[in-house]
């Protein structure tokens, strides 16, 4: 499809899309009790909590910020209990940042409030064959990210 010009089904989907996408990760952003957390905090344990420990300059990387931005970001987080700074076996010189108890229980308790109250609205919003041309629409749009 390469040279192909776009048709307009194409680029009108596209946008609805992304207006949809945007309007629901607002919305599961709001949901989640953040306790003033930045957007970038938040990321940061979400990062932490998928990826595992990490030094502060390859966050800055993952991020796209820079070290110094990355050192406001981590020490309230540290300052609150939910991070910690540990050796890197591998390298002394180098410090890995990694998830406390807290820390993960928060990152677990804004993803069920999030989860929770994603089913309650798609169970009191749709109906049982909506709910299952979400779940195909679903399958169909994964194929975006390469899955």
């Amino acid at each position: 499809m390469t040279g192909s010009a776009i048709s307009a089904e194409a680029v009108r989907a596209a946008h609805e899309l992304r207006v949809v996408f945007s309007r629901l990760r607002r919305q599961l952003r709001e949901v989640a009790d953040r306790n003033g957390l930045t957007p970038s905090q938040v990321s940061v344990l979400s990062r932490l909590a998928t990826g595992g420990p990490a030094s502060a300059s390859d966050l800055a990387a993952a991020e796209r910020v820079r070290p110094q931005s990355m050192a406001a970001i981590l020490t309230p987080l540290i300052e609150q209990g939910l991070i910690a700074r540990t050796p890197d076996p591998t390298d002394g010189r180098r410090q890995l940042v990694s998830l406390t108890a807290a820390g993960q229980a928060r990152v677990a308790g804004d993803r069920q409030a999030r989860e929770e109250w994603l089913a309650r609205a798609l169970q009191e919003r749709y109906t049982d064959a909506e709910r299952a041309a979400i779940v195909e629409a679903l399958a169909l749009l994964d194929r975006l990210t390469g899955s």
